[in-house]
């Protein structure tokens, strides 16, 4: 078993076995309090190519202190349909339960991603399987597609979940991030491929995983690959808070205050630019490391542009919680993995420069917090490699007080 007692020590979970054979991508991480347990969750594929993923794997790993232990890795195969690939792992831990959600969209054959788009013909299927003993056993796989998409399906040229971790809210609702390429063809003649854009919604389930439905699209503007994060204001009211992949040259933010069924008029972030044609990114929120006291004093001195078009005050422009985000730092290249703090997440533009937390090719990544640990600790599942971020899957710990030391910024 591998393991990582250094905490600031970068461990391989998955490596690719040759250039262009068996490869390991698309990484989604959990961790499980009840178990101290992290879920580290991967495709395996033939070759890095999309189109060559065949089923997802998974290693268990046992946290003590601040270390962690790796079982070996096991083959999700209850995760697959008869002639389709599975793809875009997206945990959830339903938290009254003690139960995990594996979510993942199963896509038919080699069928790739841009000919859907292109045609206009959806190939994939909604899909979970759960866990009820901390990623042990795994129940069959039940298709969500016709019972939660149901018609609509005809304008999605295709759609994903995630990739990497889905949330459960205080008001015990699960939500799993999800994009679709939408197709309005009843608006237009032209053809497929000049009508269809990507959206972010998100599915949830009221009831502990029973029943599942989706929210609104965000139409105004295009976001692919997305996560979310809950946060508090200071009055104990909640905000969704959505961080999106988007074909332009920076993350797209938005905001819910309904639990994700609808949310607000997006906007780029010129704090964080997008690497290329686009990199996927990580979000979580985690309990602020300010005291109550200091949290106080600091919300009279925000001068906040407001993204939710409230009125300022201290209990709407400060939050009881932060934001951390994992993106390549890299412009043209998926390269230097970057972890972005913001303390004031509703505030625009208020995230700090990152740190690297991995030099060379860096891709997909995904982030969990430990809210058990003081000093909080945070694992980071990422793309890494020394020629191409495709060689392997590695995973590192790090320490809030590591984070506060190599944030750069204003100080907090």
């Amino acid at each position: 078993m591998a393991d990582a007692r250094v905490v600031s020590r970068k461990v391989t979970l998955f490596h690719q076995e040759a250039p262009g054979a068996i490869t390991y991508r698309i990484p989604a991480l959990l961790f499980l309090p009840n178990k101290s347990v992290f879920l580290a969750f991967a495709e395996k594929r033939s070759s890095p190519k999309d189109e060559h993923s065949m089923y997802l794997v998974m290693r268990r790993g046992h946290k003590k202190g601040t270390s962690v232990q790796w079982d070996p890795q096991s083959d999700l195969m209850s995760a697959t349909i008869p002639g389709h690939r599975t793809m875009n792992p997206c945990p959830v831990y339903e938290k009254r339960s003690g139960k995990v959600f594996l979510f993942f969209i199963c896509v038919w054959s080699n069928v790739t991603g841009w000919s859907q788009i292109t045609t206009g013909k959806d190939f994939a299927r909604l899909c979970y399987v759960s866990s009820p003993d901390g990623g042990h056993t795994w129940s069959q796989l039940t298709d969500l597609t016709d019972q939660v998409i149901g018609d609509d399906l005809r304008d999605w040229a295709t759609f994903g979940v995630g990739p990497g971790h889905g949330v459960q809210l205080r008001s015990g609702r699960l939500v799993i991030p999800a994009y679709t390429y939408y197709t309005p063809r009843h608006l237009s003649s032209k053809p497929v491929i000049y009508l269809t854009r990507p959206h972010c919604f998100v599915f949830y389930s009221d009831d502990g995983g029973q029943n599942w439905a989706r929210g609104q699209l965000v139409r105004s503007f295009q976001m692919e690959e997305c996560q979310v994060a809950e946060l508090t204001r200071q009055d104990d009211s909640q905000v969704l808070y959505c961080n999106a992949r988007s074909p332009e040259k920076y993350r797209v933010e938005a905001f819910s205050t309904d639990d994700g069924n609808q949310f607000e008029e997006p906007f780029f972030c010129k704090k964080l630019p997008e690497t290329g044609r686009g990199c996927q990114g990580s979000v979580v929120s985690f309990t602020s490391l300010l005291k109550p006291s200091e949290m106080g004093r600091r919300a009279k001195t925000v001068e906040p542009t407001h993204p939710l078009g409230v009125r300022p005050s201290t209990a709407l422009n400060t939050t009881k919680e932060w934001l951390l985000f994992s993106h390549p730092t890299g412009r043209s290249k998926r390269v230097n993995l970057g972890i972005y703090l913001n303390t004031s997440p509703l505030v625009k533009g208020s995230w700090k420069d990152p740190w690297v937390l991995n030099e060379g090719p860096s891709g997909y990544s995904d982030l969990a917090v430990c809210e058990e640990n003081r000093p909080l600790l945070f694992g980071c599942l990422f793309e890494s490699g020394e020629t191409t971020e495709h060689e392997e899957i590695a995973f590192r710990l790090f320490t809030s007080v590591e984070l506060q030391k190599n944030t750069r910024g204003k100080p907090m």
